[in-house]
């Protein structure tokens, strides 16, 4: 199964699609200094397949390649981040302390 991931900007999120259908999703909202993940969603028929996490993957590559620090509001992103600690630097909480 290929999972392609496209950066949908006139919609604001991050696609995932697996044969010519959109399986799942993950909203944005970009601004300059910030971007904040407020909601994933993975169609039934394609859940347990991974399709979350490459989401999630591609949108905090995307955040760390624009060097934008992240607010997640979603409780699915929020989850697989603890579960990869190399993506926890990005957190907007995280950012913040280190200016004080």
């Amino acid at each position: 199964m290929d999972i392609t991931i496209q950066d949908a900007t006139t919609a604001n999120r991050f696609e995932a699609w697996i044969g010519g259908e959109v399986a799942g999703f993950a909203e944005y909202l970009r601004g300059e200094e910030l971007v904040v993940y407020p909601h994933t969603a993975v169609e039934p028929a394609f859940e347990g397949r991974g399709i979350g996490g490459a989401l999630a993957r591609a949108a905090l590559d995307d955040a760390r390649a624009r060097d934008l620090p992240v607010l997640v509001t979603c409780p699915f992103i929020k989850a697989w981040m603890l579960r990869h600690p190399e993506y926890t630097e990005l957190a907007y909480e995280n950012r913040s302390e280190v200016g004080d």
